[in-house]
């Protein structure tokens, strides 16, 4: 298949799926089995990828069965039985948001499967995965890895069973789940497994999380509310859930020990961010940046970050619906400019590159540093957010080292335009007093769209998604639009907006349908609030309550005033209006339903008469 055709120069053949390429690269038995629930993409987009890499670079030997099928335990068998362990993940997804929509409706494509066919891993795959691992063969450790087991390694509230289940770790029957982004913890797993020590006496590896009979051997914890207090009782888990999002730093965190039955949880504080030379060896390691050669059909997620380029690791920007504090971290880590123009330089001698280098980011583009000085020695302040709805004044906003790296980009030969299209952070590009980042994206960086996330105009609800205020963000559009008339360029804003967060009642959704109106901002797709294992505004969704300050929270939980709060988003679409009319009678606005200047829908009567039959006036 052409799209699999060339590989980097310095790339070494992919990491194996068969035996007969264990027996090509004359080996006999593998140190580590890697299973996943995504077909293997060898490209450092994919956690499978980077966690099998860089294992290699350290002497062990790593094969890939990728999408087994899960109904018996011979499927995890076809590569030998691993020398030190077997590693777990259900891809870059997360098993059950990869199935299922935020109204429970199963998805009908994949875009981590050869051909975008749903249906190639089971739901909860970490822990089925795990199952069939230990009995395929008895003994060897389980280690858990990826944002499934990531975000699962607390008791923590299931939005698909509607309840609190236990800790991934004890349902998986595992020995250990590395959480985060996980290249320092993995390695120093793994030389711990291969001096010969025992799993359960591997218990200091920074940004791991094991289970235990006994607390006698852990030292410096803090014990958090247990499992069966914390299923029991919504206030006892809005306090668990505080405890561990404070202490989820790698400077300052405190061990956290969560009892589950007779015995306990044990979560190590997280492992210190890489550095920008250890960042750039990860994403020099010798990969095919192809799907394995095996598949003969196209695998969608490789579109999206195939002419990419990932600058940054990290995110201070607080936003309470992301999973990304418990995950990859407040603490921003970078890749130097000369590993990503040498990568940049590398993808124009890419089959099928045609000179666009589609993004240059991260989880937040425009965030290339620390929030502040004193995070890399003090850590991320336990109490206080870097932005949020009001930016901490420490913040440090300078785009200067960003805006030099996209001219570097530019500048290499055979790249034409170089885009910015993960997540720009408008707050933190209107601190910074110098507005040549702002110019040097207008200018060079937008393809006629630029995305962002103000997510909701009602100062109470952004307030709880920890996102700023309406007011930055109108203060924004006219800011680019002016910088757009300043160059001479006619370019639109995107918007992303967000319905029945936690604190968003009918209310709250007629102001937000009226900014839009008064704006001209029309949104073809609307995202409901989706509550995924990990963050604050899930932990507001199961307990109706903020953690932070234990006050109650208005949380919207009926399909009917979700579909009506997503039908005032888009109040324009006739196939909506009926609902939107529901949700403004409901909400007591009557007012906004006619022809006059201020409606947002005609009154029923009147929307089915076709355009001649209206009533003047």
């Amino acid at each position: 298949m052409e799209r699999n055709a060339k590989k980097p120069e310095n790339a070494l053949p992919p990491l194996p799926m068969t035996r007969a390429e264990l027996e090509a690269r004359g080996i006999a038995r593998l140190d580590f089995v890697l299973v996943t629930g995504d077909a293997y993409i060898d490209h450092p987009s994919f956690g499978a990828a980077i966690i099998g890499r860089t294992l290699e670079s350290r002497g062990y030997t790593v094969g890939i069965i990728a999408q087994p099928d899960w109904h018996s335990a011979e499927p995890f068998r076809a590569l030998g039985k691993p020398r030190l362990a077997f590693l777990i993940t259900s891809g870059n997804m997360d098993s059950m948001v990869n199935h299922y929509t935020s109204s429970r409706k199963r998805r009908s494509d994949d875009a981590y499967t050869p051909g975008g066919k749903a249906g190639a891993r089971p739901d909860r795959a970490a822990i089925v995965y795990a199952h069939r691992a230990r009995e395929a063969y008895k003994g060897v450790p389980i280690i858990l890895g990826g944002i499934e087991a990531s975000l699962r390694r607390f008791a923590h509230y299931d939005y698909w069973d509607d309840k609190v289940r236990r800790s991934v770790l004890v349902d998986a029957v595992a020995d250990f789940v590395v959480y985060g982004m996980a290249e320092r913890a993995v390695v120093e797993l793994a030389d711990a497994l291969a001096s010969g020590l025992r799993p359960r006496d591997i218990t200091y590896v920074a940004g791991t999380a094991f289970q235990t009979q006994s607390l006698e051997n852990i030292y410096d914890y803090t014990l958090i509310e247990s499992y069966d207090e914390v299923a029991a009782d919504k206030p006892a888990y809005a306090r668990a859930f505080l405890k561990q999002y404070e202490e989820q730093d790698p400077v300052r965190g405190k061990r956290l020990v969560q009892p589950h039955g007779s015995g306990f949880v044990v979560v190590n504080p997280p492992a210190m961010p890489l550095n920008s030379t250890e960042l750039d060896e990860v994403y020099a390691l010798p990969y095919t940046r192809r799907p394995h050669p095996s598949y003969d059909k196209h695998i969608p997620a490789l579109d999206e970050v195939e002419f990419s380029l990932a600058s940054c690791r990290g995110c201070f920007g607080a936003c309470s619906f992301c999973a990304l504090t418990f995950h990859q971290g407040r603490i921003v880590q970078s890749r130097s400019h000369a590993s990503l123009t040498e990568e940049a330089k590398l993808l124009t001698r890419q089959p099928g590159f045609k000179g666009y280098i589609h993004d240059v980011g991260g989880p937040t583009a425009n965030f290339r540093r620390p929030a502040c000085k004193r995070q890399l020695e003090e850590g991320a302040c336990k109490n206080r957010q870097c932005l949020g709805f009001t930016p901490c004044k420490r913040v440090d906003a300078d785009h200067s080292d960003y805006v030099a790296l996209l001219k570097k980009l530019r500048a290499v030969e055979g790249v034409k335009r170089v885009f910015v299209r993960s997540g720009v952070r408008y707050d933190y590009a209107m601190l910074d007093r110098d507005d040549a980042f702002l110019r040097e994206l207008v200018g060079h960086h937008v393809s006629g769209q630029l995305k962002v996330a103000p997510e909701h105009v009602d100062d109470r609800v952004l307030r709880l998604m920890g996102k700023p205020s309406a007011a930055l963000y109108e203060r924004f559009l006219q800011k680019y639009k002016a910088i757009n008339r300043a160059l001479d360029k006619e370019q639109f804003i995107v918007p992303y907006f967000m319905s029945s967060h936690p604190g968003s009642d009918l209310n709250s959704a007629v102001e937000l349908a009226l900014f839009l109106k008064r704006t001209g901002q029309r949104p073809e797709q609307v995202q409901d609030f989706y509550p995924t294992p990990g963050t604050l505004s899930t932990c507001m969704y199961y307990t109706g309550l903020d953690p932070r300050t234990m006050e109650k929270v208005y949380v919207p939980r009926s399909y009917e005033e979700k579909a009506m709060q997503r039908a005032l988003m888009q109040y324009f679409m006739p196939q909506h209006r009926a609902m939107a009319r529901k949700a403004l009678v409901k909400a007591g606005r009557e007012d906004l339903i006619g022809f006059h200047k201020n409606a947002l829908v005609p009154p029923e009567r009147e929307s089915a008469l076709p355009p001649r039959g209206r009533r003047k006036g």
